[in-house]
């Protein structure tokens, strides 16, 4: 991305926002409501399954979660995520959803528009971040019903959805259809860019923060507006967000042939060849390398079009840490289709033979098996437990997995992380948080969520919204500098 030129917006902007929010996905969405004043009760005519939690909720009933302790009420809860206030959230959202019961939330949602907290998102494109650029018709990993945000049930948004499970299509429209439903759309900027965030120090000039001085965010960038022209801005904020998901960079292999032109990252290249007839049942076959769920996805892209595929992943078949052993057969049945297919080969011993052909004439999968390069003249090394092979291949996806990017921040953010000589990584080296209030532990005033601290699914990434908005809103109501306007005419 490049680095432009930048100025400030006109002086008739307020120079300084109290929250900006950096990702317009389902995080920075969920947390624009909690800020919009909408307040989430304990709903009198509900009774949490959990005794001793909803013993707590009842002590404090008079008030919303925001301003309880979140710290209190989370606990001894136990759940999917290492953050115990997703746990919380996600336990009052969908009680003993893990058991698979449907139990109905035992929050109520009342709006109060002195609490609200002035803030603008910054998003790249329309709101829901990454959703827009997933293949439309493949479902999701979560149900329906754990994709969806408080106050408006998903389901309420897909007239007779056919399935428990969503497409991306489906949940993109849905957080699209959120923003307006909800009236959140002036706290969104589109097709914005941020390209610097670095912290100031203000003078006592009495606009900065709420003592006259003190340390304020400067946010540069710019928004792509029509005729692709670049308008920059320059915004200060007492508070920074960082809620911008994990799919910027994709991970690499850092092999030889890396940078060859049909060497690829993304399985949407894979749809690409497919539908310009680059690729067909006379191809050599195409070179899937992973054992998650986008490495299956395109498995089943080329399968489904009479593509050949050679599948590789470190993996043994039964490592318990595959994705497919987390995935209940009825709700994934072409997830477990392509784990049955990347075991064909076991009774062959790891290499093509009769009971594989037998099985899956067009797929061959390499358990235990890692690249050593790629060749100009399009073929592939593999390394085996003792062997070497090689392969002519038409085409190579590379699907391992993807890291953010966090390019605007000093030294890449590298140092917030929880281990500070390490790069950014969601699942490897999350950002280091206050597990309570997801303010990062080096930098004071800058908050982190959803896989950034390593909460991957939308069913727990909105813990993050109510521990930063609990933060919030506990401060500036201490410093007397709640909002009750409603408005927010920033940019």
């Amino acid at each position: 991305m490049p680095l432009l030129e930048e100025t400030t917006l006109p002086q008739e902007h307020p120079p300084t926002v109290p929250v900006v929010i950096i990702g317009n996905g389902p995080s920075g969405i969920c947390l624009s409501y909690l800020l919009s004043g909408y307040k989430p009760y304990l709903d009198p005519a509900t009774v949490h399954p959990n005794p001793i939690l909803y013993r707590k909720l009842q002590d404090t009933k008079h008030l919303p979660i925001t301003e309880q302790d979140l710290e209190y009420l989370s606990e001894g809860l136990e759940g999917r995520s290492s953050n115990p206030v997703a746990v919380l959230f996600d336990t009052l959202l969908h009680p003993n959803a893990d058991f698979g019961y449907k139990f109905p939330s035992v929050l109520q949602w009342r709006r109060d528009k002195q609490q609200h907290i002035p803030h603008l998102v910054l998003g790249r494109g329309t709101p829901g971040g990454a959703w827009h650029a997933m293949e439309g018709s493949m479902l999701t990993i979560s149900l329906g019903i754990w994709m969806e945000l408080p106050g408006v049930n998903y389901k309420d948004l897909t007239n007779g959805k056919r399935s428990d499970r969503a497409t991306p299509e489906e949940i993109s429209s849905y957080y699209c259809n959120y923003v307006k439903l909800k009236g959140l759309q002036k706290n969104f900027v589109d097709n914005t860019y941020v390209t610097s965030i670095q912290k100031l120090y203000r003078g006592h000039d009495g606009k900065g923060l709420e003592n006259g001085g003190g340390a304020l965010w400067e946010v540069r960038g710019y928004q792509q507006v029509q005729n692709d022209t670049h308008v920059p801005f320059c915004l200060f904020a007492e508070n920074v967000v960082l809620a911008t998901g994990a799919s910027d960079s994709p991970v690499r292999l850092g092999v030889e042939g890396e940078d060859l032109p049909f060497v690829f990252h993304s399985i949407s290249d894979l749809g690409l060849a497919v539908s310009q007839r680059k690729l067909d049942k006379n191809s050599d076959p195409v070179l899937i390398v992973g054992a998650g769920l986008s490495a299956a996805d395109a498995v089943l892209c080329a399968c489904n079009s009479n593509i050949r595929v050679l599948h590789v992943f470190r993996k043994r078949i039964d490592d318990s840490d595959l994705i497919f052993k987390q995935l209940p057969k009825t709700l994934y049945p072409e997830y477990h289709k392509v784990y049955n297919m990347m075991c064909s080969q076991l009774a062959a011993g790891n290499v093509a033979g009769n009971a594989s052909i037998n099985l899956f004439p067009d797929y061959t999968s390499f358990p235990e098996h890692c690249v050593v390069s790629f060749q100009s003249d399009m073929k592939c090394l593999l390394q085996g437990n003792n062997s070497l092979k090689a392969f002519k291949i038409s085409m190579v996806l590379v699907l391992i997995g993807t890291n953010p990017d966090l390019f605007f921040l000093k030294g890449q953010g590298q140092y917030l992380g929880q281990d500070p000589t390490r790069p950014i990584s969601c699942k490897q080296n999350p950002i280091d948080i206050d597990p309570y209030t997801f303010e990062c532990t080096k930098e004071p005033g800058l908050f982190a969520m959803g896989p950034l601290v390593g909460d991957n699914f939308v069913r727990f990434l909105k813990g993050g919204a109510l521990g930063i908005a609990s933060c919030l809103l506990k401060r500036l109501k201490k410093k007397g500098k709640l909002i009750s306007n409603g408005g927010n005419n920033i940019m």
